[in-house]
């Protein structure tokens, strides 16, 4: 399976797959340093994120495999959605991420992003979906719910991980 980052729509927003020329309006985005509390960090230059727009564009090489990132646009440039795919005995899987501005937090543009990820993901054969988040990040926790996953006992890198509840997302054994 080959998947590459469609234009997807939803009620209020475009997803726009991602290009080199977000980095600017990106940088601006994630501009705030509370963003990085809890996912550790700083704020990037549109330089640092250029960069990083180019490795993630090229993806991960592997057969596959595939990062797949969209810019959420509000219509101006809101934040990101990001899946990045992996083979598996059922199926592909795919591990989500979003991130929000803080301007534009509370709203719900990281739920009906994560959805409509999730929704495009499933309809072009991705079986499962799950996502890493900091325990007691209530937010975050929110948009996993929203996109029907649950949270397991399975931790990485200190977050818990969550899970959709389809049969082909068995956790690991």
């Amino acid at each position: 399976m080959s998947l590459i980052a469609e234009p997807i729509a939803t009620e209020r927003l475009l997803l726009e797959p991602l290009r080199t020329d977000h980095a600017a309006p990106m940088a601006a985005v994630l501009a705030d340093p509370r963003l990085y509390h809890r996912i550790g960090g700083a704020p990037p230059t549109p330089a640092e994120l250029r960069r990083r727009y180019t490795a993630m564009l090229a993806g991960p090489g592997e057969p596959g495999h595939a990062w797949l990132n969209w810019i959420i646009g509000d219509p101006e440039p809101a934040g990101t959605v990001q899946a990045t795919v992996t083979p598996g005995d059922s199926g592909p899987s795919a591990a989500l991420a979003w991130i929000v501005g803080t301007g534009r937090q509370g709203r719900g543009l990281a739920s009906e992003s994560a959805r409509a990820v999730a929704a495009w993901l499933a309809a072009n054969g991705v079986r499962c979906i799950t996502a890493a988040i900091a325990p007691g990040h209530r937010a975050s926790e929110g948009v996993a719910r929203s996109c029907g996953m649950a949270p397991t006992a399975e931790r990485q890198a200190g977050e818990r991980i969550w899970r959709s509840a389809a049969p082909a997302c068995a956790p690991p054994r």
